[in-house]
């Protein structure tokens, strides 16, 4: 039997995150941060795509202007430390400013209809769609890590809770939204911008959970693909298994091709 909460509990909003939070901190080398260095000589694992967006040469070099560029980007966007190093948050902040006009340029996502959850794994990305019109979104995410990856293909919205605790992990989990299995759309209460994923669910702030709550409802469909940067297959995904059974039987029948 699924638990339901009720209209008491529903009506309780989970707390706020403490400010600073999401703020955004690059991973910089730790030579560099010691020094205090405020222009860094060191090319930056995505050096060459933060090139391109910048529109600058692209030859994963890092000559003094490259480092003033990315430099001059990082301060405008509140990054730090802002010494021109082209590391995961700063390329993360560029692919989420070119998905915000038209995060599924690509089609990637389906396009239906009705409403769907569109969760893009490699760009670290989500964003609710209705036909061609994006209706929430696109918002940073922190999906699943190596070993527990968020699992790919169609599934549907079939139970919420918006004080959720997960058993399994013993951690809050505002505003879930379970779409496959333990798998859930939540809020978490720490930085998104981490070098390892989640545990299979989609992580997003807290305000963009709570906006997300007002935009889904249970039934909803929501479709997954792509891969977080570092993960690798597995066979198994294991989630918050307290919510497994509900979820898998209200899937039944769903498969993995597209609903029409």
């Amino acid at each position: 039997m699924v638990y339901t909460p009720s209209a008491e509990e529903e009506a309780v909003e989970p707390r706020r995150a403490v400010e600073g939070t999401y703020a955004l901190v690059e991973y910089v080398p730790l030579g560099e941060a010691v020094a205090r260095v405020s222009c860094t000589g060191k090319a930056g694992p995505y050096q060459r795509q933060v090139e391109r967006w910048l529109g600058l040469r692209v030859d994963g070099r890092q000559p003094g202007a490259d480092c003033r560029a990315i430099r001059a980007f990082q301060v405008s966007r509140g990054i730090k430390p802002a010494i021109g190093f082209a590391g995961p948050v700063t390329w993360a902040r560029m692919r989420y400013l070119s998905a915000r006009r038209n995060p599924n340029a690509d089609g990637r996502c389906p396009v239906r209809s009705y409403p769907v959850a569109c969760v893009d794994l490699s760009r670290q990305l989500t964003w609710v769609q209705q036909g061609r019109k994006v209706v929430f979104g696109a918002v940073p995410i922190r999906g699943g890590r190596a070993g527990y990856r968020t699992r790919a293909g169609w599934h549907k919205v079939c139970w919420r809770h918006k004080n959720h605790w997960s058993t399994l992990y013993n951690t809050p989990m505002p505003y879930s939204q379970f779409f496959s299995g333990g798998q859930a759309f939540h809020g978490v209460y720490g930085s998104l911008n981490t070098t390892v994923g989640s545990m299979g669910c989609v992580n997003l702030s807290v305000p963009d959970a709570r906006r997300l709550w007002s935009v889904l409802k249970k039934g909803d469909r929501v479709f997954v693909w792509g891969r977080r940067p570092g993960t690798w297959e597995c066979s198994v995904t294991f989630g918050d298994l307290a919510w497994w059974w509900a979820c898998a039987w209200d899937e039944a029948g769903g498969g993995g091709t597209a609903p029409e």
